[in-house]
């Protein structure tokens, strides 16, 4: 994927970005409330960021870790929850958010998880089991769109 960075936010700049693209994606495109969109949980998650060479952000996503990710992976503090993973229109089939999902997991690493946990929308289940996640448990509606939970073990 020549041309893309993705990079952990560093800086308000960075965080800005992230939630503009969720605000395209999730909240003008997929039609979620947009109180539903932003949570308590972004104030300590870990966001990333993929942009262009000349800056325009393409895509995001967040981890969780420590109590918010256990509230809502069962309770494992050694699971991270990646959640709000978003690509623009345009950059989608570029290969960006497999991108994002590998740093979302090297920053798990790095944070001593063992596994990352995430509610997948169905439609993008294929998705993630490409990228070596499996679904588990029933179907659930999250701001109306059926999800399933799905985790991959990092390994060692």
């Amino acid at each position: 994927m020549t041309g893309v960075t993705v990079r952990v936010a560093r800086d308000a700049d960075d965080l800005e970005a992230c939630f503009a693209v969720r605000k395209d994606v999730f909240v003008a495109e997929q039609q979620v409330p947009e109180e539903l969109e932003y949570d308590a949980y972004d104030a300590g998650a870990v966001h990333v960021l993929a942009v262009r060479e000349d800056g325009v952000p393409l895509g995001t996503g967040r981890l969780l870790t420590g109590s918010a990710a256990a509230a809502k992976n069962g309770g494992d503090a050694k699971v991270g929850a990646l959640g709000r993973l978003a690509v623009t229109r345009s950059a989608r089939g570029l290969g960006v958010g497999a991108s994002l999902v590998a740093a979302i997991e090297d920053a798990a690493r790095a944070r001593g998880l063992t596994a990352v946990d995430l509610h997948a929308q169905t439609r993008a289940l294929g998705f993630y089991e490409r990228l070596g996640y499996e679904a588990y448990g029933p179907e659930f509606p999250d701001a109306g769109i059926p999800h399933r939970a799905m985790r991959k073990s990092l390994g060692e």
